[in-house]
């Protein structure tokens, strides 16, 4: 029907929910054993397939070729927040264990490590393992002293030898990680300042994990460790601060959810002010993700219109250095998947990864392409009919960047930002579902 005065019937609001399905560490490299195939392109995944024969296909390329992403910086970026300014993941990580982290301080993750000593300098040798929960904790609480006196604070994270350092006192957060990283390629690293203004956190920080490091290396729990190595150094590594942020909601216009697995996703979700649900990763890959397709189904039935699911399970299966552990890992969250055939009905549907984790060679991450597949009831479907990087790379997408994934998630939905229209004063992703009313005296 027409409204007064106008030629042209109304429109109707056939506005859709997103579910983007993250695969973390998706992308891979050709892979002998597997004929010179990706895991992606040599699993078996009717699922996927059906979902490229029905939608369209792409590569994700988050920040371009040759740059290997952490997960939080592509999700940040896949979120629509490349512009404002990443907190760390320092801030995410204890936000997802539960704690408060204040506004505008200095914080890093701390862990208590093994190391051994070659010509002056550490090395690190490993992690703590899961029966050193009981001694990591009582090094953290001999460390109280050093903290107090040098100013610092540590907040376990809940998980064996790992804490929230906090530097009361110091905003300039800009300082390098002295976590190494790569064990066998560089030693326990000396804390530097990014930034002319971050040198007293710099200092700061190196004095503390110094004094540490004096303290741990005599400490009776390490002395009667029995045969496994003494948790003789404190490394920091993914320094930051908390400042304000727009929520998910302020920033795209739409109401997000996130049906999260390890407290990273957690953390983001409550820094975003993302409804959640938190599952923890069942044994079954293919049980594990639809249950978290189900958990999807309810926030969208409680509100939400974004709705993000994270598995690690590929990401994990590709730093085994196994590619046909990796392969069966695609195979079993294909399975897991088979929701998407009927939610693609009704819902924009994606799934891809963050970032490439090879399941061969030497490195952990690379910015080698993942592939991206979108279905929907408004998505044209492409000539592509199988899921992998080779297939994809037909795709009418091309090339995807991480800051220009919702916007087209958004626009399938039929939530485009309607350039030209301004119904808020931050220019939203999407058109914004509940922009603000006259009040009406």
């Amino acid at each position: 029907m027409n409204a007064y005065g106008e030629n042209q019937p109304r429109l109707v609001d056939d506005r859709m929910p997103v579910v983007l399905v993250v695969l973390d560490g998706l992308g891979d490299r050709p892979v002998p054993e597997l004929g010179e195939r990706t895991p992606a392109e040599a699993a078996h995944t009717p699922v996927l397939d059906a979902l490229a024969t029905r939608g369209c296909s792409g590569w994700h390329l988050p920040f371009g070729w040759g740059r290997a992403p952490a997960s939080e910086l592509a999700h940040w970026s896949m979120f629509g927040f490349g512009a404002v300014p990443f907190p760390g993941r320092a801030v995410l990580e204890a936000l997802g264990a539960g704690l408060e982290v204040p506004l505008g301080v200095a914080v890093s993750y701390a862990a208590l490590r093994p190391s051994r000593v070659e010509q002056d300098q550490v090395w690190i040798t490993g992690r703590c393992a899961p029966d050193d929960a009981a001694d990591a904790a009582a090094l953290f609480d001999a460390l109280a002293p050093v903290t107090a006196e040098h100013g610092v604070e540590l907040r376990s994270l809940g998980r064996r030898g790992e804490a929230l350092l906090t530097l009361p006192g110091h905003d300039d957060w800009a300082v390098t990680d002295s976590d190494p990283f790569f064990e066998d390629r560089h030693p326990w690293l000396a804390v530097q300042p990014c930034t002319p203004t971050a040198g007293p956190t710099a200092s700061n920080l190196t004095a503390f994990l110094l004094a540490a490091r004096r303290m741990l290396v005599g400490h009776p729990v390490n002395r009667r460790r029995w045969g496994r190595p003494p948790l003789d150094v404190l490394t920091t590594k993914w320094s930051g601060r908390r400042d304000p942020v727009p929520s998910f909601t302020e920033l795209t216009g739409v109401a997000g959810a996130a049906v999260t697995s390890t407290g990273l996703y957690r953390g983001i979700a409550a820094l975003l002010g993302m409804s959640a649900r938190h599952l923890a990763p069942a044994p079954d890959v293919g049980i594990d993700l639809a249950a978290r397709l189900a958990a999807a189904g309810d926030l969208i039935a409680a509100g939400a219109r974004f709705v993000h699911v994270h598995t690690k399970a590929t990401d994990e299966a590709g730093h085994t250095k196994r590619p046909r552990a990796k392969l069966e890992v695609l195979e079993a969250a294909d399975r897991g998947l088979a929701g998407l055939l009927d939610l693609a009905d009704h819902a924009v549907v994606a799934v891809t990864g963050d970032h490439a984790t090879p399941s061969t060679g030497g490195v952990l991450h690379t910015g080698d392409p993942t592939p991206l597949v979108v279905a929907g009831p408004t998505v044209r479907p492409d000539p592509v009919t199988a899921f992998g990087e080779s297939s994809a790379a037909a795709g009418w997408y091309g090339r995807v960047g991480a800051d220009e994934l919702l916007p087209l998630l958004f626009g399938h939905a039929n939530r485009p930002d309607f350039l030209g229209h301004r119904p808020s004063p931050r220019r939203t992703l999407a058109l914004p579902d509940d922009p603000e009313p006259m009040v009406v005296p």
